[in-house]
């Protein structure tokens, strides 16, 4: 299947690992140009150079903390320099910390609010002249999947996401129009380092995700790869009449009907 996607201009951010890098690799294959952000700027570095050996095209690397303001006006500033339009973003921030409610305190929220929501809102508000103009704009959004399902000690994501999920519904009434479409993926249990890091020292890896994977239906954990394909279709133009709704890659984790 021919997704369309040569020449586009795709921003994808969190990218110098994980679940951005694999969604930056595969627009990529897919002909796309691609923008990649990040605060680790020798691993962006580095990461844009992989991205562009493994798939013959350009992949241009751009720092960011998309927690400041600045930052990110500065970034689409030189995104768009950089091909002189842009299609697709891909919203993408680590998580804020676990923990109970009553052991977060104002300072939290607040980097949690700069961090996981005020930064979609800014990135896509810059972003939208750009879309606009394509005429066939996406904006995708990665959140979690305690949008859907209770996750315990997950207050500060599940607020800041839950959050994302009101917005994008609302941009994508508003910008339906203009032919943008706006998503979300809520991920499950995704094999990132993020993922790797929770196993206890000491234990086998292998046994740890194993029990991690138990009550998961497909019986594993994702692969990163898998969460990038529904993301690269979503992009696409045959995702054109797919907007404002919230998707869910969990291999079937989560069993509520709505």
């Amino acid at each position: 299947m021919d997704l369309k996607l040569t020449n586009k201009v795709a921003i994808v951010l969190a990218a110098s690992k994980g679940l951005g890098r694999a969604i930056a690799t595969m627009l990529s294959a897919e002909g796309a140009k691609v923008i990649i952000g990040s605060r680790d700027e020798t691993a962006l570095n580095k990461t844009a150079e992989e991205i562009k050996q493994q798939t013959g095209n350009e992949v241009v690397a751009i720092p960011i903390d998309v927690s400041k303001s600045e930052d990110i006006k500065a970034f689409v500033k030189k995104a768009a320099a950089a091909f002189g339009r842009i299609d697709i973003l891909l919203n993408n921030a680590g998580g804020p910390p676990f923990d109970k409610f009553e052991n977060f305190d104002e300072s939290a929220w607040q980097k949690a609010f700069e961090l996981n929501l005020l930064s979609v809102a800014h990135m896509s508000r810059l972003v939208l002249p750009y879309l606009k103009e394509s005429g066939s704009g996406r904006i995708i959004n990665i959140v979690s999947g305690s949008v859907k399902s209770v996750l315990a000690n997950s207050v500060l994501s599940t607020s800041m996401r839950m959050g994302i999920v009101g917005m994008a519904k609302l941009m994508a009434d508003e910008f339906g129009p203009y032919n943008i479409t706006v998503n979300n993926i809520a991920p499950g249990l995704i094999l990132t380092d993020r993922i790797k890091d929770t196993v206890p020292k000491g234990a086998d890896p292998e046994a740890a995700l194993k029990e991690k994977a138990k009550n998961i239906p497909l019986g594993r954990i994702g692969k990163p790869e898998e969460l990038a394909a529904v993301v690269v279709f979503l992009a696409s133009e045959q995702a054109s009449y797919v907007s404002g709704t919230t998707i869910q890659v969990d291999g079937g984790a989560n069993r509520s009907i709505f």
